[in-house]
């Protein structure tokens, strides 16, 4: 009769300041909806990794790497990012999306709004297909290896699975076999399709959310680099 209770860090953190200023003064801080500061770590390729705590909306992307981050590393160029802790589904440099805003005159507008321009707060990244789920926002510059830092990611997941559900214990091992396979040896003609495949059959099949977690990955990267899989076909 000994219960765990398992709190998140971040969630501690905020309570003194919301009992201090009162939960609608600390939710100013942020955007409607999305209140108060989020502490976002910043990995990767940029200049100055580590923890910022900012107003949730308070940046957009490309001033969290250019501004807070300090940039890029000297001769490169950004590939890609991924905005929410490992889970959250990767986004390609260049991309431009359509964010609904309110206009002028209180109507809702869309608006195409390129990668560095999307605000970090949770409803802009939702809109952009993505999320910003624990703020461990990864930054890639174009000297990264797309199938490398998808291995990289399925290997996690295979060893983090708890085993309760088959097509998360299974898939995420497949997963994980079929990429380190393509770094060692090439990408068989089906490789892709089969990653897809597996993914596609464990989200939505499992008890917890671990098997979303471990399939977006492998969905987002397949979407958005499908040329740097298609190169390693042997």
């Amino acid at each position: 009769m000994k219960p765990t209770i398992v709190n998140n860090v971040e969630t501690i953190c905020h309570v003194k300041h919301i009992l201090e200023m009162g939960p609608e003064e600390y939710a100013k801080m942020g955007t409607p909806g999305d209140g108060g500061t989020r502490t976002l770590c910043v990995s990767g390729d940029v200049q100055r990794p580590g923890f910022y705590e900012i107003p949730c909306g308070g940046v957009t992307l490309g001033e969290l790497i250019n501004d807070v981050c300090g940039g890029l590393k000297p001769g490169r160029s950004l590939k890609a990012v991924i905005p929410g802790g490992s889970s959250a589904k990767v986004l390609r440099a260049g991309e431009v999306f359509k964010i609904k805003s309110k206009g002028s005159d209180g109507q809702m507008v869309e608006n195409d709004v390129p990668l560095l321009d999307l605000t970090m707060d949770a409803s802009t990244l939702q809109a952009a297909g993505t999320m910003v789920g624990s703020g461990g926002v990864m930054i890639m510059d174009d000297s990264r290896d797309m199938v490398w830092a998808l291995n990289n990611l399925n290997q996690f997941y295979a060893h983090e699975s708890c085993g309760q559900c088959t097509p998360c214990r299974e898939g995420s091992l497949w997963m994980s076999k079929v990429t380190t396979r393509i770094l060692d040896e090439g990408a068989r003609q089906d490789d892709a399709k089969n990653l897809k495949n597996i993914a596609d059959n464990i989200a939505g099949r499992t008890i917890c959310a671990f098997g979303e977690a471990c399939s977006w990955p492998t969905q987002s990267f397949l979407a958005k680099f499908p040329d740097e899989f298609d190169k390693r076909v042997v």
